[in-house]
């Protein structure tokens, strides 16, 4: 990993997305620059853009209001600047390698203070690395921030493959079990950690609840925002807490699932649209952002232009929007929402983990699990904690709060040195 080693720069392919280099099983250092070529081709693609007519409604109700998108695509058209987010991700040591044939882009960021302790961190859809870039400093220095050197963490910040960096696999099986899979090797075996942590939402989440079932030597604890647990039949006579959980599941299966039925089922077809339009891309993400934030109204009020942006801009310069929706088929065996059940997926994700486990619940997440659930599928749930402020995408949207929640839970597993 020394710095004098060649840097592999991706490429850039006429009307294509990025091209990578093939990964090997060492770790190629590796840096983010998109070609101005492909800068261009976006900035045309933008100014070609053919609206439809405006809504019928005077609410988000239909999606994305045309006044909204129109003032977000002129933004990225005229104001964005992508250079700006190349220089914050190459500030990160990054590297890519080969784990069961698909290269892994990853950051890893170590801390100047011994006793830190490992962790990795996974995004989820339509998150990325980009979610994490604020908490890195944070949780590798404590000390610049007002915190302590003993909180300290050595961060992986890893690329789920078919997203960003990474590669798109080309065959099935890239379920949240295989890439819990690949992160065992990552931890273990790439980067050497004898003892190291987990954390995950949305996706993230379900790949956190996949370690944390399978429990690699060296995987010592996890913690998720999003808590995956549920009874295996709907409870009959709920609680005044399970109700709201449940009113909650119906809200969402009733009125918010149609993006995951269509990337469930047919990840495919809504591909060629995300990968071909950056106005598909852009809405079909930015919808997302309205939704699932802590807003008054508008993404705006949780998240910059510039934050949502840098997130969307990842995925059309990658070339990802296929790939990364085919994640959903992947994970659900091609079913719609409600043909998958959410009991059963929840709980085939957290089916009684033995791995001590902890969650921080931000007060817009897309589903709170009462705490009975979590405790009947986490015997050793040793921290909980529902938050004040923050929705799904917890880390972006609160990065100090998000950093204090896991020093906090992470502190009873502290004590020894991170072996490498």
């Amino acid at each position: 990993m020394s710095a004098s080693h060649h840097v592999r720069y991706p490429r850039f392919d006429g009307r294509q997305a990025l091209v990578l280099a093939p990964a090997t099983e060492s770790l190629a250092p590796f840096a983010v620059h998109v070609p101005e070529a492909a800068l261009d081709d976006l900035r045309m693609r933008l100014e070609l853009v053919r609206w439809p007519e405006r809504e019928t409604v005077n609410d988000w109700s239909q999606g994305v209001p045309l006044a909204c998108a129109q003032a977000l695509i002129d933004y990225w058209a005229r104001d964005y600047d992508w250079r700006k987010l190349e220089s914050r991700i190459n500030r990160f040591p990054q590297f890519r390698t080969r784990i069961d044939d698909v290269g892994i882009h990853f950051i890893h960021a170590t801390s100047p203070h011994p006793q830190a302790l490992p962790i990795i961190l996974t995004h989820g859809w339509p998150g990325s690395i980009v979610e994490f870039l604020d908490v890195i400093d944070r949780l590798t220095d404590p000390t610049k921030f007002g915190g302590r050197a003993e909180d300290a963490f050595h961060v992986v910040v890893p690329s789920i493959p078919g997203f960003g960096f990474s590669d798109k696999p080309r065959e099935q099986g890239w379920n949240t079990q295989r890439i819990a899979r690949a992160w065992t090797v990552l931890m273990r075996d790439r980067l050497g950690y004898k003892r190291w942590v987990a954390q995950g939402g949305d996706w993230g989440s379900a790949i956190t609840h996949a370690l944390a079932s399978q429990r690699p030597d060296g995987l010592v604890a996890a913690h998720v925002n999003l808590p995956l647990v549920a009874p295996e039949v709907r409870p009959k006579r709920p609680s005044e807490e399970e109700q709201r959980a449940l009113q909650s599941i119906d809200l969402f299966l009733d009125h918010k699932a149609g993006y995951a039925d269509e990337m469930n089922t047919r990840p495919q077809t809504i591909g060629y649209a995300l990968n071909d339009s950056p106005l598909a891309l852009a809405m079909w993400i930015y919808e997302k952002f309205g939704e699932w934030t802590d807003n008054e109204g508008r993404p705006e009020d949780a998240l910059t232009r510039d934050q949502m942006l840098d997130d969307i801009s990842l995925y059309w310069f990658t070339g990802t929007g296929a790939t990364s929706a085919r994640l959903y088929w992947e994970s659900c065996s091609g079913k719609t929402i409600r043909e998958h059940t959410f009991f059963s997926s929840a709980r085939a994700s957290s089916e009684r983990i033995e791995l001590p486990m902890a969650a921080s619940i931000s007060p817009r997440e897309n589903y709170i699990a009462p705490r009975a659930w979590a405790e009947a599928a986490w015997p050793n749930l040793f921290y909980w904690h529902e938050l004040d402020r923050g929705g799904h995408f917890a880390a972006f949207e609160q990065p100090e709060l998000f950093a204090t929640e896991l020093s906090q839970a992470f502190r009873a597993f502290r004590g020894k040195p991170a072996a490498q």
